[in-house]
Protein backbone atom coordinates (compact mmCIF):
# COMPACT_ATOMS: atom_id res chain seq x y z
CA UNK A 1 0.00 0.00 0.00
CA UNK A 2 1.15 3.59 -0.78
CA UNK A 3 2.30 5.10 2.63
CA UNK A 4 0.79 8.68 3.54
CA UNK A 5 3.45 11.13 4.46
CA UNK A 6 4.49 14.86 5.29
CA UNK A 7 7.61 14.48 4.79
CA UNK A 8 9.90 12.26 2.68
CA UNK A 9 10.63 14.56 -0.10
CA UNK A 10 6.94 14.81 -1.01
CA UNK A 11 7.52 17.29 -3.91
CA UNK A 12 9.27 15.24 -6.23
CA UNK A 13 7.20 13.74 -9.77
CA UNK A 14 9.16 11.87 -12.38
CA UNK A 15 10.12 14.66 -13.89
CA UNK A 16 12.59 15.26 -10.47
CA UNK A 17 13.54 11.94 -10.84
CA UNK A 18 14.99 11.31 -14.34
CA UNK A 19 16.67 14.51 -13.78
CA UNK A 20 18.25 13.85 -11.11
CA UNK A 21 19.63 10.29 -12.54
CA UNK A 22 20.95 12.83 -15.28
CA UNK A 23 23.10 14.52 -12.86
CA UNK A 24 24.37 11.42 -10.92
CA UNK A 25 26.33 10.91 -14.10
CA UNK A 26 27.57 13.71 -14.85
CA UNK A 27 29.46 14.66 -11.57
CA UNK A 28 31.26 17.58 -13.78
CA UNK A 29 28.28 19.40 -13.54
CA UNK A 30 28.08 19.16 -9.87
CA UNK A 31 29.64 21.80 -8.29
CA UNK A 32 30.08 24.97 -11.36
CA UNK A 33 28.25 25.22 -13.89
CA UNK A 34 25.68 27.99 -15.12
CA UNK A 35 22.63 26.66 -12.98
CA UNK A 36 23.23 28.75 -9.86
CA UNK A 37 23.33 32.14 -11.96
CA UNK A 38 20.12 31.26 -14.11
CA UNK A 39 18.48 30.51 -10.35
CA UNK A 40 19.13 34.20 -8.86
CA UNK A 41 18.14 35.53 -12.11
CA UNK A 42 14.99 33.52 -11.93
CA UNK A 43 14.48 34.43 -8.22
CA UNK A 44 15.33 38.05 -8.47
CA UNK A 45 12.41 38.42 -11.11
CA UNK A 46 9.70 35.98 -9.31
CA UNK A 47 9.95 38.20 -6.24
CA UNK A 48 10.61 41.44 -7.81
CA UNK A 49 13.60 41.96 -5.80
CA UNK A 50 17.23 43.30 -6.44
CA UNK A 51 19.58 41.15 -5.60
CA UNK A 52 19.44 37.05 -4.94
CA UNK A 53 22.60 34.96 -3.56
CA UNK A 54 22.28 31.04 -3.89
CA UNK A 55 23.66 29.14 -0.97
CA UNK A 56 23.50 24.98 -0.05
CA UNK A 57 21.01 26.06 2.70
CA UNK A 58 18.74 28.14 4.06
CA UNK A 59 20.72 28.62 7.28
CA UNK A 60 23.94 29.03 4.72
CA UNK A 61 22.01 32.10 3.73
CA UNK A 62 21.00 33.52 7.31
CA UNK A 63 24.64 33.11 8.06
CA UNK A 64 24.98 35.51 5.21
CA UNK A 65 22.85 37.56 6.42
CA UNK A 66 24.06 38.12 9.80
CA UNK A 67 27.51 38.91 8.66
CA UNK A 68 26.08 41.36 6.28
CA UNK A 69 24.04 43.17 8.79
CA UNK A 70 27.27 42.91 11.00
CA UNK A 71 25.49 41.25 14.19
CA UNK A 72 28.22 40.04 16.55
CA UNK A 73 28.64 39.60 20.22
CA UNK A 74 26.25 41.22 22.93
CA UNK A 75 23.79 41.87 19.92
CA UNK A 76 20.19 40.67 20.63
CA UNK A 77 17.84 39.18 17.63
CA UNK A 78 14.37 38.29 18.27
CA UNK A 79 13.08 35.22 16.53
CA UNK A 80 9.66 33.52 16.92
CA UNK A 81 9.54 30.69 20.04
CA UNK A 82 8.20 27.37 17.73
CA UNK A 83 10.88 27.49 14.98
CA UNK A 84 13.88 25.35 14.01
CA UNK A 85 17.21 25.10 15.27
CA UNK A 86 18.57 26.03 12.00
CA UNK A 87 16.93 29.48 12.64
CA UNK A 88 18.62 29.22 15.75
CA UNK A 89 22.31 28.08 15.58
CA UNK A 90 23.59 30.71 13.23
CA UNK A 91 23.01 33.43 15.86
CA UNK A 92 24.92 31.78 18.38
CA UNK A 93 27.42 31.06 15.86
CA UNK A 94 28.11 34.79 15.47
CA UNK A 95 28.16 34.92 19.20
CA UNK A 96 24.93 37.06 19.18
CA UNK A 97 22.03 36.37 21.73
CA UNK A 98 18.63 34.85 20.53
CA UNK A 99 15.75 36.13 22.30
CA UNK A 100 12.51 34.36 21.87
CA UNK A 101 8.78 36.10 21.20
CA UNK A 102 5.70 34.16 21.89
CA UNK A 103 3.48 33.77 18.70
CA UNK A 104 0.09 34.83 18.38
CA UNK A 105 -3.44 32.63 17.20
CA UNK A 106 -1.74 31.86 13.60
CA UNK A 107 1.69 30.82 15.29
CA UNK A 108 3.12 34.05 13.80
CA UNK A 109 5.02 36.42 15.75
CA UNK A 110 3.16 37.72 18.34
CA UNK A 111 3.54 42.26 17.77
CA UNK A 112 2.53 43.09 21.63
CA UNK A 113 4.92 40.28 22.95
CA UNK A 114 7.98 41.25 20.87
CA UNK A 115 7.35 44.96 21.51
CA UNK A 116 7.53 44.30 25.13
CA UNK A 117 11.49 41.94 24.59
CA UNK A 118 12.83 45.19 22.53
CA UNK A 119 16.15 46.45 24.52
CA UNK A 120 19.17 48.57 23.85
CA UNK A 121 20.94 46.00 22.80
CA UNK A 122 18.16 44.39 20.25
CA UNK A 123 19.75 44.77 16.59
CA UNK A 124 17.38 42.62 14.75
CA UNK A 125 13.90 41.17 14.33
CA UNK A 126 13.52 38.08 12.80
CA UNK A 127 10.07 37.17 11.63
CA UNK A 128 9.10 33.61 10.33
CA UNK A 129 5.73 33.12 7.86
CA UNK A 130 5.05 30.27 9.77
CA UNK A 131 4.08 27.17 7.66
CA UNK A 132 3.47 29.56 4.42
CA UNK A 133 0.99 32.07 6.76
CA UNK A 134 1.79 35.87 6.62
CA UNK A 135 2.95 37.39 10.09
CA UNK A 136 1.80 40.74 11.01
CA UNK A 137 4.03 42.88 8.83
CA UNK A 138 2.64 46.11 8.96
CA UNK A 139 3.13 45.98 12.96
CA UNK A 140 6.30 44.21 13.28
CA UNK A 141 7.62 46.70 10.49
CA UNK A 142 6.35 49.62 12.59
CA UNK A 143 8.16 48.24 15.33
CA UNK A 144 11.43 47.61 14.13
CA UNK A 145 11.51 51.62 12.46
CA UNK A 146 10.52 52.93 15.77
CA UNK A 147 13.73 51.05 17.06
CA UNK A 148 15.80 51.58 14.20
CA UNK A 149 16.18 47.32 13.97
CA UNK A 150 17.22 45.40 11.09
CA UNK A 151 14.16 43.52 9.85
CA UNK A 152 15.00 39.75 8.53
CA UNK A 153 12.15 37.84 6.94
CA UNK A 154 12.29 33.91 7.59
CA UNK A 155 10.70 32.94 4.36
CA UNK A 156 11.65 29.21 4.64
CA UNK A 157 8.00 28.31 4.43
CA UNK A 158 6.64 30.76 2.35
CA UNK A 159 7.95 31.15 -1.02
CA UNK A 160 4.59 32.69 -3.32
CA UNK A 161 3.00 34.15 -0.24
CA UNK A 162 1.52 36.99 -0.73
CA UNK A 163 0.28 39.86 1.56
CA UNK A 164 -1.46 43.50 0.69
CA UNK A 165 -0.19 43.10 -2.70
CA UNK A 166 3.62 42.18 -2.22
CA UNK A 167 5.03 39.18 -1.87
CA UNK A 168 6.58 37.52 1.65
CA UNK A 169 10.72 38.00 1.17
CA UNK A 170 10.46 41.91 0.20
CA UNK A 171 9.19 43.40 2.68
CA UNK A 172 12.37 43.57 5.56
CA UNK A 173 15.95 44.50 4.77
CA UNK A 174 16.72 41.45 4.00
CA UNK A 175 14.97 37.87 3.72
CA UNK A 176 16.33 34.31 3.03
CA UNK A 177 14.39 30.95 1.69
CA UNK A 178 15.02 27.65 1.73
CA UNK A 179 14.94 24.60 -0.86
CA UNK A 180 14.40 21.89 1.61
CA UNK A 181 13.25 18.44 1.13
CA UNK A 182 9.88 19.55 2.67
CA UNK A 183 10.16 23.26 2.11
CA UNK A 184 7.39 24.84 -0.97
CA UNK A 185 9.88 23.51 -3.61
CA UNK A 186 12.84 21.26 -2.84
CA UNK A 187 16.45 20.49 -4.06
CA UNK A 188 16.66 18.29 -0.90
CA UNK A 189 19.26 21.02 0.23
CA UNK A 190 19.69 24.79 -0.97
CA UNK A 191 18.53 28.01 -0.13
CA UNK A 192 19.02 31.75 -1.39
CA UNK A 193 18.94 35.22 0.31
CA UNK A 194 17.49 38.04 -1.03
CA UNK A 195 17.64 42.37 -0.78
CA UNK A 196 16.93 45.60 -2.45
CA UNK A 197 19.98 46.94 -0.11
CA UNK A 198 23.18 47.77 -2.24
CA UNK A 199 25.17 47.78 0.85
CA UNK A 200 23.55 44.38 2.24
CA UNK A 201 24.00 42.92 -1.17
CA UNK A 202 27.51 43.77 -1.15
CA UNK A 203 28.09 41.76 2.36
CA UNK A 204 26.69 38.66 1.13
CA UNK A 205 28.50 38.33 -1.77
CA UNK A 206 31.40 39.07 -0.34
CA UNK A 207 30.65 35.92 2.07
CA UNK A 208 29.77 33.83 -0.90
CA UNK A 209 32.86 34.27 -2.42
CA UNK A 210 34.43 33.19 0.25
CA UNK A 211 32.91 30.11 1.65
CA UNK A 212 33.82 26.97 -0.60
CA UNK A 213 31.20 24.18 -2.52
CA UNK A 214 30.24 21.29 -0.38
CA UNK A 215 32.08 18.34 -1.02
CA UNK A 216 31.42 16.00 -3.73
CA UNK A 217 30.07 12.78 -1.47
CA UNK A 218 27.75 15.55 0.30
CA UNK A 219 26.29 16.66 -3.13
CA UNK A 220 26.13 12.83 -4.39
CA UNK A 221 23.91 12.13 -0.65
CA UNK A 222 21.77 14.80 -2.15
CA UNK A 223 21.26 13.77 -5.62
CA UNK A 224 20.64 9.83 -4.21
CA UNK A 225 17.74 10.98 -1.81
CA UNK A 226 15.26 11.80 -4.49
CA UNK A 227 15.70 8.52 -5.61
CA UNK A 228 16.23 6.13 -2.49
CA UNK A 229 13.17 7.61 -1.07
CA UNK A 230 10.56 7.13 -4.15
CA UNK A 231 12.39 3.21 -5.07
CA UNK A 232 13.17 2.59 -1.73
CA UNK A 233 11.98 4.27 1.64
CA UNK A 234 8.32 5.20 0.82
CA UNK A 235 7.79 1.28 -0.40
CA UNK A 236 9.57 -0.01 2.90
CA UNK A 237 6.93 2.30 4.64
CA UNK A 238 4.35 1.26 2.51
CA UNK A 239 5.17 -2.28 3.84
CA UNK A 240 4.94 -0.70 7.82
CA UNK A 241 6.58 1.90 9.77
CA UNK A 242 9.30 -0.25 11.59
CA UNK A 243 10.52 -1.58 8.34
CA UNK A 244 10.16 1.91 6.73
CA UNK A 245 12.19 3.41 10.00
CA UNK A 246 14.67 0.48 9.59
CA UNK A 247 15.47 0.83 5.70
CA UNK A 248 15.86 5.11 6.40
CA UNK A 249 17.63 4.68 9.28
CA UNK A 250 20.10 2.11 7.82
CA UNK A 251 20.94 4.85 4.58
CA UNK A 252 21.68 7.09 7.73
CA UNK A 253 23.88 5.21 9.48
CA UNK A 254 26.00 4.20 6.39
CA UNK A 255 25.60 7.97 5.12
CA UNK A 256 24.11 7.02 1.99
CA UNK A 257 21.69 9.75 3.25
CA UNK A 258 22.08 12.72 4.98
CA UNK A 259 19.61 14.01 7.41
CA UNK A 260 17.26 17.01 7.30
CA UNK A 261 18.57 18.39 10.79
CA UNK A 262 22.24 16.82 11.81
CA UNK A 263 23.16 15.45 14.65
CA UNK A 264 25.34 18.63 15.91
CA UNK A 265 22.66 21.13 15.34
CA UNK A 266 20.61 19.67 18.21
CA UNK A 267 23.24 20.70 19.91
CA UNK A 268 23.46 24.15 19.33
CA UNK A 269 26.17 23.37 16.55
CA UNK A 270 27.12 24.25 12.89
CA UNK A 271 28.07 20.66 10.97
CA UNK A 272 31.10 21.55 8.66
CA UNK A 273 29.04 21.58 5.23
CA UNK A 274 27.29 24.78 6.03
CA UNK A 275 28.15 27.33 5.22
CA UNK A 276 28.58 26.34 1.84
CA UNK A 277 27.62 28.08 -1.99
CA UNK A 278 25.56 26.11 -3.47
CA UNK A 279 26.24 23.55 -6.27
CA UNK A 280 25.18 23.66 -10.03
CA UNK A 281 23.53 20.04 -8.94
CA UNK A 282 21.13 21.22 -6.71
CA UNK A 283 20.49 24.55 -8.40
CA UNK A 284 19.47 22.65 -11.68
CA UNK A 285 17.07 20.51 -9.39
CA UNK A 286 15.46 23.89 -7.95
CA UNK A 287 14.98 25.69 -10.99
CA UNK A 288 12.75 22.30 -12.38
CA UNK A 289 10.56 22.88 -8.97
CA UNK A 290 10.60 26.73 -9.43
CA UNK A 291 9.01 26.00 -12.89
CA UNK A 292 6.19 24.29 -10.92
CA UNK A 293 5.67 26.23 -8.13
CA UNK A 294 2.19 27.58 -9.31
CA UNK A 295 1.11 24.09 -9.83
CA UNK A 296 2.58 23.06 -6.26
CA UNK A 297 1.24 26.35 -4.32
CA UNK A 298 -2.41 25.56 -6.49
CA UNK A 299 -2.86 22.18 -5.05
CA UNK A 300 -1.85 23.52 -1.81
CA UNK A 301 -4.75 25.64 -1.79
CA UNK A 302 -7.31 23.35 -2.91
CA UNK A 303 -5.95 20.10 -0.34
CA UNK A 304 -6.67 22.69 2.51
CA UNK A 305 -10.04 24.02 1.03
CA UNK A 306 -10.75 20.45 1.57
CA UNK A 307 -9.53 19.98 5.17
CA UNK A 308 -11.12 22.99 6.35
CA UNK A 309 -14.86 22.13 4.52
CA UNK A 310 -14.45 18.47 5.90
CA UNK A 311 -12.69 18.60 9.70
CA UNK A 312 -14.72 18.37 12.33
CA UNK A 313 -15.27 21.67 13.70
CA UNK A 314 -13.94 20.54 17.04
CA UNK A 315 -10.48 20.98 15.73
CA UNK A 316 -8.63 24.12 16.21
CA UNK A 317 -7.49 25.11 12.99
CA UNK A 318 -4.66 28.16 13.55
CA UNK A 319 -4.77 29.01 9.68
CA UNK A 320 -8.19 28.36 9.05
CA UNK A 321 -8.50 32.18 9.37
CA UNK A 322 -9.54 34.15 6.06
CA UNK A 323 -8.55 37.65 6.10
CA UNK A 324 -8.80 39.97 2.79
CA UNK A 325 -4.97 40.57 1.12
CA UNK A 326 -3.84 37.54 2.59
CA UNK A 327 -2.89 35.08 0.32
CA UNK A 328 -1.11 32.54 2.39
CA UNK A 329 0.45 29.00 0.31
CA UNK A 330 0.13 26.14 3.25
CA UNK A 331 3.37 24.30 3.15
CA UNK A 332 1.47 22.27 6.37
CA UNK A 333 -1.90 22.45 7.37
CA UNK A 334 -1.59 22.72 11.30
CA UNK A 335 -4.52 21.44 13.67
CA UNK A 336 -4.66 21.66 17.32
CA UNK A 337 -5.74 18.42 18.79
CA UNK A 338 -5.83 18.95 22.44
CA UNK A 339 -4.80 15.35 23.00
CA UNK A 340 -1.32 13.26 23.45
CA UNK A 341 -0.69 13.59 20.13
CA UNK A 342 2.02 10.76 20.42
CA UNK A 343 -1.11 8.79 20.86
CA UNK A 344 -2.70 9.94 17.69
CA UNK A 345 0.34 9.57 15.25
CA UNK A 346 0.73 6.28 16.59
CA UNK A 347 -2.66 5.71 15.53
CA UNK A 348 -2.17 7.50 12.33
CA UNK A 349 0.67 5.13 11.75
CA UNK A 350 -1.41 1.83 11.86
CA UNK A 351 -3.28 2.88 9.12
CA UNK A 352 0.20 3.75 7.24
CA UNK A 353 -0.13 7.78 7.37
CA UNK A 354 3.32 9.31 8.79
CA UNK A 355 2.48 12.65 10.06
CA UNK A 356 5.65 12.92 12.70
CA UNK A 357 7.14 15.84 10.66
CA UNK A 358 9.42 17.09 14.00
CA UNK A 359 7.53 20.00 14.14
CA UNK A 360 5.85 19.53 17.33
CA UNK A 361 6.81 18.91 21.60
CA UNK A 362 8.98 21.94 21.91
CA UNK A 363 9.52 25.72 21.10
CA UNK A 364 12.61 25.00 19.24
CA UNK A 365 12.17 21.97 16.77
CA UNK A 366 12.81 19.02 16.39
CA UNK A 367 11.55 17.14 19.72
CA UNK A 368 15.56 16.29 20.45
CA UNK A 369 16.75 19.46 19.78
CA UNK A 370 18.70 20.36 23.46
CA UNK A 371 16.63 23.44 24.28
CA UNK A 372 19.16 24.57 27.23
CA UNK A 373 21.44 24.82 23.98
CA UNK A 374 19.45 27.14 22.53
CA UNK A 375 19.42 29.85 25.56
CA UNK A 376 15.46 29.35 25.40
CA UNK A 377 14.07 29.97 29.13
CA UNK A 378 11.09 27.60 29.79
CA UNK A 379 7.91 29.76 30.24
CA UNK A 380 8.75 32.75 28.49
CA UNK A 381 6.32 31.92 25.65
CA UNK A 382 3.73 30.10 27.25
CA UNK A 383 1.69 29.93 23.88
CA UNK A 384 4.38 28.78 21.92
CA UNK A 385 4.98 26.01 24.15
CA UNK A 386 1.14 25.49 24.31
CA UNK A 387 0.89 24.94 20.75
CA UNK A 388 3.26 23.13 20.32
CA UNK A 389 2.24 20.43 22.88
CA UNK A 390 -1.01 20.44 20.67
CA UNK A 391 -0.30 20.34 17.12
CA UNK A 392 -0.67 18.09 14.24
CA UNK A 393 0.79 19.01 10.94
CA UNK A 394 -0.93 17.53 7.50
CA UNK A 395 0.63 16.99 4.42
CA UNK A 396 -0.16 19.68 1.49
CA UNK A 397 2.38 18.63 -0.67
CA UNK A 398 1.63 17.80 -4.26
CA UNK A 399 1.89 14.17 -4.23
CA UNK A 400 -0.87 14.02 -1.82
CA UNK A 401 -4.00 13.14 -3.86
CA UNK A 402 -7.64 13.93 -2.92
CA UNK A 403 -8.38 10.78 -1.46
CA UNK A 404 -5.06 10.28 0.49
CA UNK A 405 -6.94 13.72 1.50
CA UNK A 406 -9.85 12.20 2.68
CA UNK A 407 -8.45 8.88 4.02
CA UNK A 408 -6.49 11.80 6.60
CA UNK A 409 -10.14 13.47 7.91
CA UNK A 410 -11.64 9.89 8.21
CA UNK A 411 -9.49 9.12 10.67
CA UNK A 412 -8.92 12.27 12.72
CA UNK A 413 -13.36 12.72 12.40
CA UNK A 414 -13.78 8.87 13.55
CA UNK A 415 -10.46 9.48 15.90
CA UNK A 416 -11.74 12.25 17.66
CA UNK A 417 -15.66 10.25 18.07
CA UNK A 418 -14.10 6.99 19.20
CA UNK A 419 -12.20 9.21 22.07
CA UNK A 420 -15.71 10.49 23.29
Amino acid sequence: MKPISISLSPNIEKDDIKLTFKLLFSPWKWKKNKAVERLEGKFKKYLGVRYAFAFNSGRSALMAILYSLGIDREDEVLLQAFTCNAAVNPILAVGARPVFVDVDETINIDPDDLKKKVTPQTKAIMVQHTFGYPAKMERVLKIAKENELFLIEDCAHSLGVGYYNKKVGTFGDVAFFSFGRDKIISSVFGGMAVTNNKKIAEKIKEFQSKISYPSNFWIFQQLLHPIMVNYFVLPAYGIGSNFGRIVLGGFHKFSILSKAVYKKEKKGEIPRCFPKRMPNALAVLALNQLEKLEKFNRHRREIVRFYKKNLKKEFKMPLAKEEEDVFPIFMKFPILVGEDTDKILKAARKRRIYLNDGWRKGPVVPPDTDISKTGYQWGCCPQAEKIAESIVNLPTHINLSKKQAKKIVNFFNKYEKDEK
